[in-house]
């Protein structure tokens, strides 16, 4: 009886050898591709410090911001409490009637910054251009 001479097979084996090329290839792709979301914040212009500028009273409506997240919106006199969703609109109405209108926000030191980020979201809605931020009451 003749026996064939079997070979043995042994499994197949996967090159490693350009494994670390690949890799630093995928590395490279993912990195140059890969487009990173920035905060963009409220995107304001700040004046330089010191600076100041003389306005008419006409041309201001003051809107202060209680530490309970209540807002009162008004100029001289004439202060109403409003909801804070309330002065996009309210913005507007003034806006159209006065282009120069200058909104000057005031917070208490207690304001939540979120309340504050929703009124001065709401002026950017509006299309108020000219927004100030006075320091807050302490």
């Amino acid at each position: 009886m003749l026996l064939k001479n079997k070979k043995k097979r042994s499994g197949g084996e996967v090159p490693t050898a350009s494994l670390p090329d690949i890799v630093f290839m995928l590395l490279l792709f993912f990195i140059v591709t890969t487009t990173i979301d920035m905060d963009k914040g409220l995107g304001m212009v700040l004046p330089d410090k010191g600076e100041s500028v003389e306005v008419h009273k006409k041309n201001i409506t003051n809107i202060l911001v209680s530490a309970s997240g209540k807002v009162a919106i008004g100029s001289g006199g004439d202060i109403r409490i409003v909801d804070v969703r309330e002065l996009k609109p309210i913005a507007k109405q003034l806006l159209a009637t006065n282009d120069k209108m200058i909104f000057s926000v005031k917070t208490d030191s207690r304001t939540m910054y979120r309340v504050y980020v929703d009124v001065i979201d709401q002026l950017k809605q509006a299309n108020a251009k000219r927004i100030s931020i006075a320091d807050p009451e302490s």
